[in-house]
């Protein structure tokens, strides 16, 4: 084997079918109903993405409160709670409804286990939007286990009537074996109907822990908020990198994390534009790391339709509701398709 300087590249990385949606949905209400649309949150976790719409006429808000009666907001890929929606409706608002439809998943399973008064467990990061959102939609019945470290302080009201549910962004090795503590401790403990942890997810850390071993380096590009980018660095490491990074730009690499480096490993998260990973690679070409190895660890080709209200106006007014299939395609210089 050659030891000259080396990227490998993972496959998949960047854009999931759900931020892809709602990136597309922010796009698509600015360009139906001019700007000002405001966006409750961030809309993906991402700071090139958030930036890149605002220049367009976007503007975020924490709360729904602060949004003008009678304007256009949309919710993000992360999802809200109902009461949002409720906060929405007494504002008179317009509400375009991004929540990744895999998150509407968690919490219609939510709804469904609280309805049959199950104990549910629900498996996150405190403080997280999905984690909020999805905690709302029966808080009464809803614990929250913050990993394997808070089995031990969780107790139930029926150990015969309990279900574990989890945030769609997790590690998957994480989540396992937080399952698996919890099942010790509640041998009944009922599995969600299907997987909660998105396919984008586990793909992304699949390819990090096929590559894992032969990297020096590993940078992950993304956003300090970004869970599943985050992830991601963890992963790197506990597979066998040596270093790990998470940087938003090119720029933020630090030249010196390359002594005593032969191969390099670049990823992204499921909310990076594939235009920030193109810089990456031109600054390690820079740098001698000009030779480019993909790592396919899946294939992935789903797509969501946008929101429906949107695809509703959109139609009315004569405009393209497609999603577009080159996901990942923001312009680095500010300006979207």
């Amino acid at each position: 084997m050659s030891d000259s300087p080396r990227v490998l590249l993972a496959a998949p990385r960047g854009y999931c079918a759900g931020v892809d949606r709602a990136v597309v949905a922010v796009e698509k209400a600015l360009e139906l109903y001019g700007p000002p649309v405001y966006v409750r949150k961030e809309i993906v976790h991402n700071k090139h993405v958030v930036t890149t719409l605002e220049k367009r006429g976007a503007i975020f808000v924490d709360e729904t409160g602060e949004v003008p009666e009678g304007a256009t907001v949309v919710f993000s890929a992360h999802g809200v709670a109902p009461v949002v929606h409720e906060e929405a409706k007494a504002l008179s608002l317009k509400t375009i409804d991004a929540t990744c439809p895999l998150v509407t998943k968690v919490h219609r399973e939510a709804v469904r286990f609280a309805a049959d008064d199950f104990d549910i467990l629900l498996i996150g990061h405190e403080g997280h939007e999905e984690v909020v959102g999805t905690s709302g939609e029966a808080p009464e019945h809803i614990t929250l286990v913050d990993g394997p470290d808070h089995v031990a302080e969780i107790e139930v009201r029926d150990p015969e009537k309990v279900v574990w549910l989890s945030q769609t962004t997790l590690s998957v090795d994480e989540t396992m074996e937080t399952v698996r503590r919890l099942r010790e401790k509640f041998p009944a403990l009922q599995d969600p109907p299907s997987d909660d942890i998105c396919y984008a997810t586990q793909n992304r850390q699949l390819a990090v822990k096929q590559m894992a071993a032969q990297c020096d380096l590993m940078i992950v590009v993304g956003s300090r908020n970004s869970s599943n980018s985050v992830r991601l660095v963890e992963v790197a490491l506990e597979h066998g990198t040596r270093d790990g990074h998470l940087v938003d730009y090119a720029e933020e690499i630090d030249p010196a994390w390359f002594e005593g480096v032969r191969t390099v490993g670049v990823t992204s998260g499921a909310s990076v534009p594939e235009i920030l990973v193109r810089d990456v690679l031109a600054l390690l070409a820079e740098h001698g790391y000009a030779d480019v190895e993909p790592v396919v660890a899946a294939e992935e080709s789903l797509l969501f339709a946008l929101p429906m209200e949107l695809r509703r106006d959109l139609k009315a007014a004569g405009m393209d509701d497609k999603m577009r299939h080159d996901a990942g395609s923001l312009e680095d210089a500010g300006q979207l398709r």
